[in-house]
């Protein structure tokens, strides 16, 4: 994968609490470049609560290493003086890999600054494949979408994927729909593709994307709920996903759903994975003939065509996932519930039977995910912009 040295910065060795003070100081004045800009540099000083000398001096560390410029109109200040010159984001250089790994298909992207998908390229799995056949064929993914992007340079790579993923080791500890178990994902994604690894879960992944680019930013605790053919979840308050030891936390497939009636693999009924796994729509579309294939976007096709059957079972897979985020409500209590979940994404029916089987005085609390055209690449890419907009000064391909 090509890939050029990014600008670094020569300074004495601080002491860690200094480091540890500059790094927060710099994620809070890059947050505010990101949330607010184009901005002035005072308006960042009143934002963060740091002093104007040090927003100054955090502006020139960051615009020195390609992360921020100078909005090209000045604005006039009120008073007399020069005008003020606004910071904006530099979002045209600098890009990030993202890696996304479902049951059917490997999920590979680029995505900029702010979180948009610039190229995108799905790999489709063929038959069963070795996990280090998916993560070098994945390497391999980027590094064609990045020869097809002259000009762009990558901070590094993020991989999400559902299952238990422990991110301080960079594993996929246990991936049952995958048949993998201890996979070292950082260690053989990162020799191939040469760019620092960042290894996350995909419903802690898409907390982070919400929290930074979605509808969620400002939100002070924030749920979300994946359904897929895995279903898990991730909660955040105060601008941290809480990971739990090992990265567990958020293991919610064998949650108890009310009414549920599948038969899960671990020999009780009604667990929350088996009742809304794709696999599981899928099938009951099969056997209603509505579909003959695999593919929830079948069912979704079929229902767009005013198929009533097809229609039907998805809203009650929402009404169904409803009951489950009426759990983890009661639970957790958030401030944002987001859910991504095929039907509720593309259907206002659906949308409606969730938010109706949550209640109607907690339904405006539940909303759809913000990147319903490319949930899975943003997944990938947030894990590494996370680790960017949370220590924005080791922003080099050598240490993101």
């Amino acid at each position: 994968m090509p890939r050029t040295a990014a600008p670094t910065l020569s300074s004495p060795v601080p002491r860690i609490a200094d480091r540890d003070r500059r790094r927060t100081s710099a994620s809070a004045v890059l947050r505010s470049v990101l949330e607010h800009g184009p901005v002035a540099r005072s308006t960042i000083a009143r934002l963060t609560g740091l002093s104007p000398a040090s927003v100054t001096d955090h502006c020139a560390r960051l615009t020195g290493l390609g992360l921020i410029r100078e909005s090209a109109a000045p604005r006039q200040s009120k008073g007399v003086g020069r005008p003020h010159v606004p910071i904006d984001l530099d979002d045209t250089g600098f890009v990030v890999g993202g890696v996304h790994v479902a049951v059917p298909y490997t999920t590979v992207a680029l995505l900029d600054l702010r979180g948009r998908v610039l190229a995108e390229r799905e790999l489709k799995h063929s038959g069963v494949m070795a996990p280090r056949d998916v993560l070098v064929r994945a390497a391999d993914g980027l590094g064609a979408l990045l020869d097809a992007s002259p000009g762009l340079r990558p901070l590094g790579v993020g991989f999400a994927a559902g299952g238990w993923v422990d991110r301080d080791s960079g594993t996929v500890v246990e991936h049952p729909l995958l048949g993998w178990r201890d996979v070292p994902v950082r260690e053989v994604l990162g020799d191939r593709a040469g760019l620092p690894v960042h290894v996350d879960g995909h419903a802690r992944a898409l907390v982070n994307a919400e929290r930074l680019f979605g509808r969620a930013r400002g939100s002070r605790s924030v749920l979300h709920l994946f359904v897929g053919n895995v279903v898990d979840a991730a909660f955040a308050t105060n601008d941290e996903v809480h990971h739990g030891p090992r990265s567990q936390a958020g293991a919610i497939a064998h949650l108890p759903v009310p009414g549920g009636t599948e038969t899960c693999d671990c020999g009780r009924v009604g667990c929350l994975q088996v009742e809304l796994s794709e696999r599981t729509l899928c099938r009951r579309a099969r056997a209603a003939g509505v579909i003959d294939g695999v593919n929830p976007m079948h069912v979704l096709r079929a229902a767009a065509r005013g198929d009533a059957v097809a229609a039907r079972l998805l809203t009650d897979r929402a009404r169904m996932t409803g009951r489950a985020v009426g759990l983890l409500l009661d639970v957790l209590n958030p401030e944002t519930v987001v859910v991504t979940e095929v039907g509720v994404l593309s259907r206002a029916d659906c949308l409606a039977a969730l938010r109706d089987s949550v209640g109607s005085e907690r339904a405006a609390a539940v909303v759809p995910t913000s990147f319903a055209d490319s949930v899975l690449a943003v997944a990938g890419g947030s894990v590494a912009l996370d680790v960017l907009y949370r220590d924005p000064l080791g922003a080099s391909p050598d240490a993101i």
